[in-house]
């Protein structure tokens, strides 16, 4: 399949996620060059042409798409021919910081290449499909001239020129995935202590926190607004997690993640907040050093 009002595109890096990035633009027609430390993933793919360096595929396109291990292994690979990104298009899907991010937008420039930072919200197998979604940040310019590709990948969204804010976001809303599966390993835990296979409370959680998750824009709206004293919301006296503490001990499982809760909710209580609402203790996640 071709499609001539598609630019070259070249992809440094097929492991699983590079390779699902490849494979989409194959399929609309992109003219593709591959390059992977392991050339056996890169021959592994259909419809590219694999380069046997870096180098080689910077060379075969104005589009170039980074998705390596880390910050690191991007400078590992790209430092030693710094001299051929002048005039290229950089898009960086590898997981990074901000300040990585920022730090690779200011090395991209200064070498005379285009950046744009990505952040893919989904795994490989959700990649270009309606669930994906990958949020940049970066160069406009780059953003809208490469629009045809990024779209094939998923719902693209774009945060501005701070190159930093699309990864900023990524880890923010993992920073909640991570959190919300770590409680229900530590529920499964819990009643696991007593027998109950994982799948069994599984079902159940998945039920409680579907209902749950519509108190999320609630609260967004009490953090937004300041006034955490707002009537109809659940007190942080009442919100203390002790039973959940002193259930755990109690079943032989390790009480540290539920203590974290604890702590935040405690700090505002002992501050004299009891009786303000729950999502108070992000004041306790926002200053560290202070309860208030």
């Amino acid at each position: 399949m071709t499609n001539p009002h598609s630019s070259p595109v070249s992809f440094l890096g097929v492991g699983e996620m590079g390779s699902a990035l490849a494979r989409a633009a194959v399929s609309a027609g992109f003219s593709v060059t591959v390059w992977n430390r392991d050339r056996t993933k890169a021959a592994a793919l259909d419809g590219v042409a694999v380069a046997d360096t870096a180098a080689e595929a910077v060379k075969a396109a104005p589009t170039v798409v980074v998705c390596l291990f880390d910050h690191a292994s991007v400078h590992d690979v790209l430092d030693p021919i710094v001299d051929s990104l002048a005039g290229r298009r950089l898009i960086n899907l590898t997981t990074t910081s901000p300040d990585g991010a920022r730090e690779l937008a200011a090395w991209a420039s200064a070498a005379g290449a285009e950046y744009l930072d990505g952040g893919i919200m989904v795994p490989p197998t959700l990649v270009g499909t309606p669930q994906s979604s990958v949020l940049y940040s970066g160069s406009q310019g780059l953003y809208d001239d490469c629009r045809e590709l990024l779209e094939l990948w998923g719902a693209a969204e774009y945060f501005g020129d701070d190159a930093g804010m699309a990864s900023l976001y990524d880890l923010a809303l993992l920073s909640g995935m991570y959190v919300m599966f770590a409680g229900f390993f530590h529920g499964a835990a819990m009643v696991g202590a007593a027998g109950i296979p994982a799948k069994d409370f599984g079902v159940r959680a998945v039920a409680l926190l579907q209902n749950v998750m519509s108190a999320i824009p609630l609260y967004a709206d009490v953090i937004d607004g300041g006034d955490y004293a707002l009537p109809g919301q659940q007190s942080l006296e009442f919100s203390d997690i002790s039973d959940i503490v002193d259930t755990s001990r109690a079943q032989g499982i390790s009480t540290e993640l539920v203590d974290v809760v604890q702590r935040l909710i405690h700090r505002q209580i002992d501050a004299g907040h009891g009786r303000d609402g729950f999502p108070r203790v992000i004041e306790s996640i926002k200053h560290p050093e202070s309860a208030a």
